[in-house]
């Protein structure tokens, strides 16, 4: 689809736009104890949006911390930033770079490569558009969602533990949710 540019979208600009982290987002939730899910956020995170006339062309560059995650249990986060999932000290961040924007049956799909733990994999996030607008500051923003689901093991992160009850602790899918608002940098 080449013809879409930026009238095709109401409000969109092209230029270069950074993250907003207080009005943005970096989730995750991955199965456990194969009843129920856990939730958790990195805290500390940057992406960088280049967009063009035709938003076709939009590239995107993001980096979480992980020594920034937070599941809301300190012991928990503190096991995930050892050599047994993220190895923090080894692997400090979190990466993801694109490779292209597209559309596909009416829904933009963003492309990448993640690297997680050194590994890096090809991923595809579902990407929603949720608005263009000025804020009371004077900043022009952007609102989106963006969500993907990546096999954790994949990318080396393969701790678990046997259930007595049987099954696993840790489920293999993990799904990443970004809520996100950016600026365009003048």
């Amino acid at each position: 689809m080449s013809d879409i540019d930026t009238t095709t979208i109401p409000g969109y600009k092209a230029g270069a736009w950074t993250i907003d982290p207080t009005h943005s987002v970096v989730g995750f939730s991955i199965r456990h104890i194969m009843i129920s899910k856990v939730k958790g956020t990195f805290e500390k995170f940057d992406a960088t949006f280049v967009t063009t006339e035709n938003p076709l062309e939009t590239s995107v560059t993001a980096s979480a911390v992980v020594t920034s995650i937070n599941t809301n249990e300190a012991n928990r986060d503190g096991h995930l930033r050892t050599g047994d999932f993220f190895d923090a000290e080894t692997y400090p961040t979190i990466d993801f770079v694109s490779t292209g924007v597209r559309i596909d049956k009416g829904d933009y799909l963003v492309d990448g490569n993640l690297t997680i733990k050194g590994v890096t994999k090809p991923v595809t996030f579902d990407f929603e558009f949720g608005g263009f607008g000025g804020d009371p500051y004077g900043n022009y923003k952007f609102g989106a969602t963006a969500s993907t689901q990546i096999n954790r093991e994949d990318f080396g992160l393969t701790y678990n533990a046997a259930l007595e009850t049987g099954g696993v602790l840790l489920g293999e899918k993990v799904t990443i949710t970004l809520e996100l608002q950016g600026a365009l940098q003048a």
